[in-house]
């Protein structure tokens, strides 16, 4: 029979193979799945891995949603390796995304270039500011992270809903809960002719960057590695754990709200109720699979990407159900969890 036995040390070769067995494996499931649900399952496939690349637009088109992940799954690759658990990206990048809104409301045509580091600004300040409740809760109470931060997401969405559908909603808006459209000056500028892909990529990629030299570069990010790794031994160095909670959430809730504001002035152009998209939970798988690590990070938002758009492909042109793209997502984590076990131990044939 198979049977696992740990293994002396952790495999650096599984390390890496892990998240590529499980997407074959989460590809294998999907083959049967389309099967069960009387699709083709070489159309299926087609839907979700070659049509979100086939053109320059639809490359485009898969940048634009791989920006909001690669943003907010950089800050959390942070927050985990701090062992501190901030499952509440989504309502940090939702409140981000209101404060840029704000910000982008006060425009108007005479308004000049600097509005547009003025969002930017809002945005991660906003992030920062509802990450820093979850902080202030853990550090003072010693309240749960996990369960904080996951309640605040409900609260903002509530905060969002009652803007849209209150004092910012657009009076000329035929009554649809939503604000007016942002001033082309208040908005994010592109980076070419024809595309919707905006700074928010140059700033993803400089966040790629900048988070490898902070975890890896700097005595700061040693403290923040060592104190999730071990926390007495980083006790017994000095370091501060209180200092690395709070960095890892401002530093998180600012990325979240960052790429809320790139969205919503972006992408977007108002605010409206279907700002939540769920990326600040994708964000998590994103950065799982991508081992924490900036540069694997940037593949692994590529590929959930490609499960969004094949998910809104799969809905127009398959008739599958919107859920779909949660479904190949809940795959791609549980495929990646069971895969990981091969980290810690090797797979055995022995006799009964």
């Amino acid at each position: 029979m198979l049977r696992l036995e740990v293994r002396p040390q952790p495999s650096a070769l599984w390390g890496y193979a892990s998240p590529l067995l499980a997407l074959l494996i989460t590809v294998l499931i999907g083959i049967a799945l389309f099967e069960v649900l009387g699709k083709d399952p070489v159309r299926g496939l087609q839907v979700f891995f070659w049509e979100p690349i086939k053109s320059g637009y639809a490359i485009s088109e898969l940048l634009v949603k791989a920006t909001p992940l690669l943003i907010i799954a950089l800050g959390l690759a942070v927050c985990f390796r701090s062992n501190v658990w901030n499952i509440g990206a989504e309502g940090q990048y939702i409140i981000g995304a209101i404060f840029a809104g704000g910000v982008a409301l006060m425009a108007d045509k005479t308004t000049g270039a600097w509005i547009v580091p003025a969002v930017i600004l809002a945005g991660m300040v906003g992030g920062m500011l509802w990450a820093g409740l979850t902080a202030l809760l853990r550090d003072r109470f010693n309240a749960n992270e996990i369960l904080v931060s996951l309640m605040l997401v409900y609260v903002a969405v509530q905060v969002l809903n009652y803007l849209v559908y209150g004092p910012w909603k657009d009076p000329g808006g035929y009554n649809f809960p939503q604000t007016k459209t942002f001033e082309r000056v208040a908005q994010m500028p592109r980076l070419m002719d024809g595309s919707r892909v905006n700074i928010g990529l140059l700033f993803a990629l400089l966040g790629v960057a900048g988070v490898w030299l902070f975890l890896f570069r700097t005595v700061s990010g040693y403290a923040q590695i060592v104190g999730g790794l071990a926390p007495m031994a980083s006790r017994y160095a000095g370091f501060s754990s209180r200092k690395a909670l709070w960095v890892a959430l401002l530093v998180s809730g600012g990325a979240a709200g960052l790429a809320g504001a790139f969205e919503v002035a972006g992408p977007i152009g108002q605010l409206t109720p279907y700002v939540p998209a769920g990326y600040g939970f994708a964000a998590i798988i994103v950065a799982f699979v991508g081992r924490l690590h900036p540069v694997g990070i940037v593949f692994s938002a590529l590929l959930m990407s490609m499960f969004y758009i094949g998910g809104e492909l799969a809905q127009s042109r398959l008739g599958l159900p919107k859920s779909i793209t949660g479904v190949f997502q809940g795959l791609l984590l549980f495929s990646l969890l069971a895969c990981d076990t091969l980290i810690a131990y090797r797979v055995r044939w022995k006799k009964g």
